[in-house]
């Protein structure tokens, strides 16, 4: 049993799609064995030495296909599209992205090239998720605008030009209400546990969701270093040379000052109107080792009124962080 909680934790996935995904290996192999029985049968009369020759050969052709079909049946099309590209690459070179292009082309959304695909993002959030739901429905809207103007008819493989899409929510809180926005707009998510989180940092669970670009949105843990290298900005992320846009955090407060460990929501908000301070605002920052240090991108203030409390600095803080973050990750994904 300790064997399949490691490759549970491996693949980075929840308990239900975990064994979906091992029914689908099993279903796939069932499948391709029946396929490639019964079209050996129309080629050879008899079961000889020449059929259980050229069984393992077809067998080894059929799998892949087969195993996509059922995956499309059992919901895990995007974990074993990522998958069968992976391994294909490795083994074979060019077949992996043969393999890839194909998943991209039957999820491409009307792109009519393999490259047109969507950058896609995740977004790590440890709460409610407002600022998750504002970057999802911010770039929702845009790509139905943008495909009723035919501005997405004939895409290039310049990113300037590709949709951005976020296609999974990270998340290290069972009852966090970004998991509830997740289901209600249809997105994959990842339930990540510390122990795993600090060793591998799911870094596989992301590539094998073709994840380009990292959006940490109210996310209360330390980002381990083995992420923060896999996904630095220009990072390889597999054999076919796609590259990573980085990882990105917003903070509540001006950056360098009240950041750390253990600064984050009310505690920042309390620390700033203790200190007397007549501004506050957000800080939009490159994830790095440590907290808060990386490279800031952006920052927007707002006035502290005498009397205001915490509750009301953070209300401030929340109309800034939605006005801002999605505009600001357009700008890096598409400048």
């Amino acid at each position: 049993m300790s064997g399949i909680k490691k490759l549970q934790e491996k693949w980075g996935l929840a308990p239900v799609q975990f064994w979906l995904v091992i029914l689908t290996f099993a279903l796939g192999g069932s499948l391709s064995g029946r396929l490639c029985s019964f079209l050996l049968k129309m080629v050879f009369s008899e079961k000889n030495w020449a059929f259980w020759l050229v069984y393992p050969i077809f067998l080894t052709i059929l799998w892949p296909f087969s195993v996509l079909f059922v995956s499309l049946l059992t919901g895990q099309f995007r974990f074993f599209k990522g998958y069968l590209g992976r391994v294909g690459a490795k083994l074979v070179g060019g077949l992996g992205a043969g393999v890839d292009a194909e998943a991209s082309a039957t999820s491409g959304a009307g792109a009519s090239e393999a490259g047109a695909t969507p950058i896609h993002v995740a977004i790590f959030a440890s709460g409610a998720g407002s600022n998750a739901r504002k970057i999802i429905e911010y770039f929702e809207n845009q790509y139905v605008s943008e495909f009723a103007a035919g501005k997405n008819s004939s895409l290039s493989v310049s990113k300037s030009t590709r949709p951005i899409k976020v296609s999974l929510i990270v998340c290290n809180v069972p009852i966090a209400g970004v998991l509830e926005i997740a289901k209600e707009k249809g997105i994959p998510t990842l339930l990540i546990n510390k122990t795993e989180f600090a060793s591998g940092g799911y870094v596989e669970s992301l590539k094998n969701a073709d994840i380009d670009f990292i959006v940490l949105a109210g996310f209360l843990w330390k980002v381990p270093e083995v992420l923060v290298k896999a996904y630095q900005k220009g990072a390889i992320l597999n054999n076919q040379g796609r590259t990573s846009f980085g990882i990105i955090n917003i903070h509540p407060a001006l950056l360098p000052n009240y950041g750390g460990k253990g600064m984050y929501g009310s505690r920042v908000h309390e620390a700033v109107i203790a200190a007397g301070e007549s501004k506050s605002g957000i800080t939009i920052h490159w994830v790095d080792a440590n907290y808060d240090e990386g490279d800031i991108i952006f920052q927007a203030e707002c006035t502290i009124s005498s009397g205001d409390t915490p509750e009301v600095l953070a209300q401030k803080i929340h109309a800034l962080e939605h006005q801002h973050f999605a505009p600001v990750i357009e700008k890096l994904l598409r400048g």
